[in-house]
């Protein structure tokens, strides 16, 4: 486990969330909200789940006190959850920045959100993250399509690997 290479993923991250959020801004209301089978019925429920999931991780590892999953809450405009998307993505960088290669195997404790408390490493948690923002980013991929935004490239990590 490397600083850099966590330094790497949340490059990453923040480049794939980047072009998904470039999209967003390009979709009506009506696409928003259209209702798509999925994990979640639309593509604004699974944008708001990928910001909840990041924000809440982001939460638990600088241990802020009581973290609240934004989706139980959120009753903002797009822009207003493309906003706080932004904000995340500044606060990991800083996060990850700063975060002490010798801390990795330290304990993160955390609440799923149907209930129960766990405990991982934090290298854990990281990749957990990492991956879980990739398979519901692939998700608002496959939603676009049906809506009918075609406007789309690649989000993984190999094709950021090409450009970096």
């Amino acid at each position: 486990m490397h600083k850099a290479y966590f330094s790497e993923l949340t490059d990453y991250l923040i480049w794939a969330d980047g072009n998904i959020v470039e999209w967003l801004h390009q979709i009506d209301d009506t696409q928003w909200e259209q209702t798509i089978t999925s994990s979640f019925p639309s593509i604004k429920q699974t944008a708001l789940h990928i910001v909840s999931a990041e924000r809440i991780w982001l939460d638990y590892w600088t241990k802020t006190p009581d973290p609240v999953f934004l989706s139980a809450q959120f009753t903002g405009t797009k822009s207003d959850l493309i906003a706080i998307w932004m904000q995340i993505s500044a606060g990991l960088k800083s996060f990850v920045d700063a975060y002490a290669e010798k801390d990795y195997l330290q304990p993160v404790t955390f609440k799923w959100p149907g209930g129960g408390e766990s405990t991982m490493a934090f290298w854990q948690t990281f990749s957990h993250f990492i991956n879980h923002a990739t398979y519901h980013r692939g998700q608002l991929v496959t939603m676009l399509r049906q809506a009918g935004f075609t406007k789309l490239s690649s989000t993984d990590l190999a094709g950021y690997y090409r450009l970096i």
